[in-house]
Formats: structure tokens, C-alpha cells, sequence
């Protein structure tokens, strides 16, 4: 356990963190990074940025669970507690070896995380985080303690305190707060509060125990019962308000022997194997998965290809479009949901602007169907990780009850990113091929991050790692609901440990608990730049697993293409123009009918291009019932031809055209005879055509030069957009570069605050700048000219920012000091009216 670098103990956080080198200094700044945001101009600044609530409050949220009780234990512990007294609250009368190991560490954190300062002697918690954790009847302490006597009896008449300590067998004493110390000492003493309790009644101790682990406070009636009258006259019970009665803390520590906390939980819960897979298996059927998840991300998007659902009003999807995407993509809602935000996520779709809002595919998705298919996975994979929308929330309320929609606001939760990564960390942990316990995982998140203010934050963090791990599965991070080696890849994790023995042998219902002797994976979300460098490895890992696409099928006589594998992308395509998707699944089963040749046709194909593209990508005989099919769909496909009358019908065959108008089918179109060889129309070409095809016939559209129309549908694409930015949870992490920067800035600025000056040379608070006029100024700092020496100034910058400075003056001209500036150490020059004073510096200043 570390203590305090200093000759002597520190009198205040701010003396604390000046005994720090930069490295604690840096490990403090990287915890808790809302601290130099702004930069603070001294180590006085920084220290009293670290006591405030809002800051003491993140910083216990981040805390673990044995760490936040240390601290909860230092709130109910004397101010300031030696080690000892603190290790007594931990670990009680029995010294539990687990807390007396852990203990250690966790004064550590809480010194590295400023929450705790001084040496072992003296321990104190900040004045924020006691305020917080101690007890007080509107804010109950964790540990279920109540108020000290002195606290209690604080309002109390002398008389009656008196009386108390009398009944307890004790001298009377001059004043209140010696009786309440005598009656605290007697409640501290074991042997004697143990001879104390021998003579209670029974029903008097029933009363203790229900009062001993918390709520402390109970209630009496003004003619308290025998045995709750024998507790009150010795003070065990001590009355707060009418009718109210509280255990003082000193008598519930001796009946917990000691304990703040009823289980102090210095170890971590186990994460446990529920099964134990080969690698080879877990790797692929990730791959498997993550070939899946591409093609459903591929499907989802061809959906939307010409324009997809309408913007609600609110922003996001209506409920029936999302159930309509979920049929198409033949997946519950929620799993469409989670489709629909990572492609939002990953900015494959966003919406239009148009004045009619729809979603559709960006231009970024069209490069992206141009990467290789592991690079595609490792980028919808990288946008999962980093995105802080949970798309589990879909279908659920608001803070008013109004519903939330996929694409929608309101589903950023900023603790979304942390919790995957940390619950991929934990799998990394595991030996190859063991899929986690769900509970253990849980109860080890919980463990980690146990303070929540809201118990709706609480139980939502809870969700979202039931969530990322169902996510994990789908995206093939995992399979079989074990860690892939491209998954931990991803993490930036090194390789599985070995298995031991045991651990080869286990079977899938084995239930093993795992030990975390390795090194394991980073426990905070990696850098962008590192993020990218591990993606780039999954994907290297990911790719030799994942199919081979198949350049053909297998034609069958019932009209039918069996895939029996992914398809290259033009196959693919073309496939999908000619024939219909019949059922998916390892093998995929095409069915062509009169409309999807049709379709195909129209999109201007011929009937021998058809015949030539089966031939050439079929492994069996184009069947003849197929070829018959497509002959006899292009024989009568564009023998009508529609055009713009309205609309015309016209047909070489007079005796087809006085079948189109003989059939009752054709009496909403407005068809009248205008030539043997030509029909016009009231309905539009668009509706003649849909007409006609009802009713059986293949018409092809024309233009107004009589050639034959293609439709082929236009993709349909929104301009360049961005992905969404994630919501911060916090200020971010300071890299290097500003780290260093921040130390140097913290550093000079102390130095300028705390340099000894001469007395009375600046009529200044502590730690305020020197105020002095600007003829002083300007003759103090012409003789520091001459004599070469250094002075202090206060000077504000252009922005109007105040700070603090040491700086030697080489000339003084044109209103202007050029001097060689100690904390920043370089030459700078100031104008004269910007410094608001000087003063000298001490003869043994540094």
C-alpha cells in the first residue's frame, strides 16, 4: 500500500497531489478526465475541481464494489481514521484474510482517484464523498448505520443525558459532550458492552437484531413497552424526533463485531463456463454468422433500394413498416430493429432530405458492397462496438410514456459502448471455446460497476449486456456463445490461455469455474486508431473461415434454382431479377414463374441472353419445362404495345385487340377501338400495363419513337451523409499528447502560485494574483531588469483568462516586457497593461 511522498502529512488534497509525480498525477487526470476540462491553471484549481459533487459523484460510479464499500466505510469512520480503524470496519472482530489482502488496493484506488488523501495515520476521505456515503435520515448509508452517539444525542437536555449515562452504570460528568464521550466509550469497549447486554431482556436484544444491519431508525409510542423502555434509558436506543428512535452506530459496529458492511465482497464474482466447445466449432459458426449477418445487412438494404419506409414526423420507423422489414427479413421485430440501427450506425442508410422524408442507402453503402466480405463484417462490426444506440429499447417507453421507434430519438444510451467492451473482455478471459455463464457475467458486470443513482440505470446496464451478448451471436463475435478468434481479435486481445486438462475433457453442460491469471483483455473501449488496426485483424483472421461465393447453381425440372451456397454478386443479382426467392437457409431455392421472367424481359434482357446465362451457370441441363417457360413469355412479350394517349394499345394481331376489349376485366381501363391495329385508353400507360398483365397478357411500354421501354429499376440513394456520432459518456480519455500538455500547464502554474514571495511586496489573498498600480509594476519590473532577478506576476490573457506567473525580465520597451517566462519555460513578451501586478520573490526561491 502506498503512502503519502511527503516530509510531513499533507494539510490538504491540493499539498497531496503536489507530492505526486507526474506519472500518479497522469494516472489520476486519465481516470477521471472531466478534470482538465478545462485545463486547470494549479495543482489548488485541480484539487478543488476533484472535490466537486458533480465530479466526486462520477468518480464513485466508477468505482468496484469493494472499493466503493472502503470508501462507504471511511464515510462512517472517524475523520481522519487511521489504516487500523479502517481495516476493523472491513474486515471485524474475525479479520477476514480476503479483506485484510484486498484492502490495500483499494486505499490505493481511492487515493489514485483523489478520493482519498493522507498517509496511513491520517486517512481522509473528501469532504463530497463523505457527504455523500454518510449516513443521515434522508440519505441512508450503505453499510445500514445510523448516526454516533455525540450526533445523536446532539440536541438532547443535559438532564436526560445525564440520566442515560447514570442508568448505564456510569459516572455522571459536568457537561453533555463529556457524558455522550463516556457513553460512547462504554458502547466502544466489547468487554464491557458485552456486560452490558448479558443483563438485557430477551425481547430487548429480538429489538437490536431487527435494528442492527439497517434501517437503523425505528418507532416507539410515548409509553415504549418494557423491553424497548430497558434500551432507551441506557442510551442502546436514542430518541430523534417524536415518536422516532435510532441505534446509535457505536452499538450496531459492536454487534456486527466490527463490520460496516454485512458482506464486504473483496473478490470478484467468477466468471463461469456453462459449456466448453472445440475452437474449430466456436470459429465457424461465427463465420457462418458473420456471413449471415452480411447477407441479411445485403437484403435489408435491396429492400430499400427504391426508396424505403416514410420518416415519421417524430423521426424513426412506424411500427407496421418495421413489421413489414421483419417479415421481409423473416426475423422477429426486435431482431429487425437491431438490423435496421446498425445499418444506420455503420451510415449504410439514412434519410433523404426530401420534402416526402423515406429512408434509403447511402453512396457509402455501394463502396461497402465493394469491399471484400470480411472487411464489410469488421466494419459493421468496428460501428457496433462504438454505437450508442440501443436498439433493444425499441417498443419501449420514454420518460413520457411516448414510444420509441427504431431510427428514432431517444435510444442513445451512452454506457452502451463501455458494457460491450467490457462484456467481450470478460469472454476474452475464458479459456478457447467456453461459452460464460449468463449470470456469472452479470453479477460480474454488477460487481464492477455497482453504484447507480437511478434503479432504472441500474437494471438497464443489466440489459444491455443481455443484449450485446444475443448482438455478439448474431454479428458472429461469438458462436455457440464462445469468444471467435476473430472476436478477440477485435478486442485487441492476446490469444485464448490453454486449457488445462480438465477443462479438454469437459463436455458441453460443464459448468467450470475460471481463474484470471493471464493478461486480459484492455478493460476500457480501444482508441479509434486502435480500434481500426484490430479490425484490420479480426478481418485477417475472419477472412479464410468465411465461404468461397459459388459461381452456379443447379436447375431443377419443377421450375426451380437450387444456391447451394452464397452466390457471386452477379450471378446473384441477375438471379434475383429472374426468379423469385422461394426459402433461404444453407441452400437457397429460386422459383421462376411467368412474372419473374417477365421481369426480366422488361428489364431488357432477351429471351436468348436468358437461355445463354442459365446455360452458362448451370452444373445441370437447362430443364425443358424452364426453357418452354421463357420462350413462351418472350412470344408474347411487347406483341401489345402501350403508349401515351392518354394511352394507347396497339397489336399487329386485330383479332388479339377484339379479345382485350371483348373481356368485361378490361371495362375500367376506357379502351375504345381507334384502328384495326390500335386501342386508346383512359387509364395511364402505367395503369393500362398493370391492367393488361392482369388479365393475362404480356405487354411491353414504348416511347414516343415506337421503341420498346426498359425498366429497370433505379437504385434510389441518399446524398453523402455521416454516421451518428455517438454520445459521449463524459469527457473523453486524453491522449498522450494532451496529457502531457495538461502536466506541463498544471505544473507551471503551481509553480507560479506557490513560490515564495517577500512580504508585504504583494497585498494579495493566498493563491490570488498580485495587484499592484501600473506605475509600481512597471518600476519593479525595470529594476528586476537590472538586477537580473525573478519576480511574480498576475496576467490576463486576450481571452480574459487570469494566471499566474514567474518570469525573469530581459528589457522593458515600447509597453512592452520581453522576459524568459520559468513556466513555460521560454522567452514571451507581455504587454505592460495585461499584468494586474508584481510582486518579488523570496531570496531562497527556487
Amino acid at each position: 500500500m502506498s503512502t503519502e511522498d511527503t516530509p510531513s502529512a499533507p494539510r490538504s488534497l491540493a499539498e497531496a497531489l503536489r507530492a505526486r509525480g507526474d506519472a500518479a498525477l497522469g494516472s489520476l487526470l486519465r481516470s477521471r478526465p472531466d478534470l482538465i476540462t478545462p485545463v486547470p491553471t494549479d495543482l489548488t484549481q485541480l484539487a478543488t475541481r476533484a472535490g466537486t459533487r458533480a465530479s466526486v459523484v462520477r468518480a464513485l460510479e466508477r468505482l468496484d464494489r469493494f472499493a466503493l464499500q472502503t470508501a462507504e466505510a471511511l464515510a462512517v469512520a472517524a475523520d481522519p481514521a487511521t489504516y487500523g480503524e479502517l481495516l476493523g470496519l472491513m474486515a471485524g472482530d474475525d479479520a477476514d484474510p480476503a479483506v485484510v489482502g484486498a484492502l490495500p488496493h483499494a486505499v490505493d484506488v481511492l487515493r489514485e482517484q483523489a478520493l482519498v488523501w493522507g498517509g496511513d495515520d491520517r486517512l481522509r476521505l473528501v469532504r463530497t464523498a463523505r457527504e455523500l456515503l454518510a449516513p443521515s435520515p434522508q440519505h441512508p448509508s450503505p453499510t445500514g448505520l445510523g448516526p454516533t452517539v455525540q450526533e445523536a444525542t446532539a440536541g438532547m437536555s443535559p438532564g436526560r443525558i445525564q440520566e442515560i449515562v447514570t442508568t448505564a452504570g456510569l459516572p455522571s460528568t459536568h457537561d453533555s459532550v463529556s457524558a455522550a464521550g463516556s457513553l460512547t466509550a462504554l458502547f466502544a469497549d466489547r468487554v464491557r458492552m458485552a456486560a452490558l447486554l448479558a443483563d438485557a431482556p430477551s425481547g430487548s436484544l429480538d429489538v437490536l437484531e431487527r435494528l442492527v444491519w439497517g434501517p437503523p431508525y425505528g418507532q416507539v409510542t410515548p409509553d415504549p413497552a418494557p423491553r424497548l423502555r430497558w434500551l432507551l434509558d441506557r442510551g442502546l436506543l436514542l430518541p430523534t424526533a417524536p415518536g422516532t428512535v435510532v441505534l446509535p452506530r457505536e452499538v450496531a459496529l459492536h454487534l456486527r463485531r466490527g463490520l460496516a458492511h454485512r458482506a464486504p465482497e473483496p473478490v470478484p464474482p467468477v466468471v463461469e463456463a456453462a459449456a466448453v466447445h472445440r475452437p474449430q466449432v466456436v470459429d465457424s459458426t461465427a463465420a457462418g454468422q458473420a456471413y449471415t449477418a452480411l447477407a441479411t445487412v445485403e437484403e435489408l438494404l435491396k429492400d430499400w433500394d427504391e426508396g424505403g419506409p416514410a420518416v415519421l414526423r417524430a423521426g424513426g420507423l412506424s411500427v407496421r413498416d418495421l413489421k413489414r422489414t421483419a417479415v421481409a427479413l423473416d426475423v422477429p421485430e426486435p431482431v429487425a430493429a437491431f438490423w435496421v440501427e446498425l445499418a444506420y450506425a455503420a451510415g449504410l442508410i439514412a434519410s433523404d432530405g426530401e420534402a416526402d422524408e423515406r429512408y434509403a442507402a447511402t453512396p457509402a453503402y455501394d463502396e461497402w458492397l465493394e469491399l471484400p466480405a470480411a472487411e464489410r463484417w469488421s466494419r459493421l462490426v468496428t460501428a457496433w462496438l462504438a454505437a450508442t444506440r440501443a436498439s433493444g429499447l425499441v417498443g419501449g417507453q420514454d420518460a413520457k410514456d411516448h414510444t420509441l421507434s427504431a431510427l428514432g430519438p431517444g435510444l442513445d444510451r451512452s454506457a452502451a459502448p463501455e458494457v460491450r467492451h467490457r462484456l467481450l473482455a470478460l469472454l476474452a478471459g475464458l479459456p478457447e471455446g467456453a461459452a460464460p455463464d449468463a449470470a456469472s457475467v452479470l453479477a460480474r458486470l454488477r460487481w464492477e460497476r455497482p453504484l447507480r443513482g437511478d434503479r432504472r440505470e441500474d437494471d438497464l446496464r443489466g440489459r444491455l449486456a443481455q443484449w450485446a451478448l444475443s448482438e455478439a451471436e448474431l454479428l458472429g463475435v461469438t458462436g455457440r456463445g464462445a469468444l471467435s478468434a476473430h472476436g478477440r481479435a477485435l478486442l485487441g486481445a492476446p490469444p485464448a490461455p490453454a486449457k488445462n486438462p480438465r477443462t479438454e475433457s469437459s463436455g458441453p453442460g460443464d459448468k467450470l469455474p475460471v481463474h484470471h491469471h493471464h493478461r486480459p483483455a484492455p478493460l476500457t473501449p480501444l482508441s479509434p486508431a486502435e480500434q481500426a488496426v484490430a479490425s484490420a485483424a479480426a478481418a485477417r483472421l475472419l477472412a479464410p473461415l468465411l465461404p468461397e461465393p459459388l459461381d452456379h447453381v443447379l436447375l431443377q425440372a419443377d421450375l426451380t434454382a437450387v444456391a447451394p451456397g452464397p452466390l457471386q454478386r452477379p450471378l446473384a443479382d441477375m438471379l434475383g431479377v429472374l426468379a423469385d426467392v422461394e426459402s433461404k437457409g444453407g441452400a437457397t431455392v429460386y422459383r421462376f414463374t411467368p412474372g419473374s421472367v417477365r421481369r426480366a424481359l422488361d428489364a431488357g434482357r432477351s429471351a436468348s441472353d436468358l437461355h445463354a446465362f442459365l446455360a452458362a451457370h448451370s452444373r445441370t441441363p437447362v430443364p425443358q419445362p424452364l426453357a418452354y417457360l421463357i420462350d413462351d413469355v418472350a412470344r408474347r412479350h411487347g406483341h401489345l404495345r402501350v403508349g401515351a394517349a392518354s394511352a394507347y394499345v396497339r397489336c399487329d394481331d386485330d383479332a388479339m385487340l377484339s379479345e382485350i376489349l371483348a373481356d368485361k376485366r378490361a371495362a375500367g381501363l376506357g379502351l375504345r377501338r381507334l384502328a384495326p391495329t390500335v386501342l386508346a385508353a383512359q387509364a395511364g400507360p402505367a395503369g393500362l400495363l398493370e391492367g393488361l398483365r392482369a388479365m393475362g397478357f404480356a405487354p411491353a411500354a414504348e416511347s414516343a419513337e415506337g421503341d420498346v421501354l426498359i425498366t429497370r429499376a433505379l437504385a434510389r440513394r441518399t446524398p453523402p451523409r455521416t454516421p451518428p456520432e455517438p454520445v459521449p459518456d463524459g469527457p473523453p480519455v486524453p491522449d498522450a499528447a494532451l496529457l502531457a500538455a495538461a502536466l506541463r500547464a498544471i505544473r507551471a502554474g503551481d509553480l507560479a502560485s506557490t513560490t515564495p514571495r517577500k512580504p508585504g511586496a504583494a497585498p494579495a489573498a493566498e493563491g490570488e494574483p498580485p495587484r499592484t498600480s501600473s506605475a509600481e509594476t512597471l518600476a519593479t519590473v525595470q529594476a528586476a531588469v537590472l538586477t537580473g532577478e525573478s519576480v511574480w506576476i498576475g496576467y490576463v490573457n486576450a481571452e480574459g483568462a487570469a494566471s499566474q506567473r514567474v518570469i525573469a525580465p530581459i528589457r522593458v520597451e515600447g509597453g512592452f516586457v520581453t522576459a524568459y517566462d520559468r513556466t513555460a519555460d521560454e522567452v514571451r513578451t507581455y504587454p505592460l497593461h495585461r499584468i494586474t501586478g508584481v510582486a518579488e520573490l523570496a531570496d531562497d526561491a527556487g
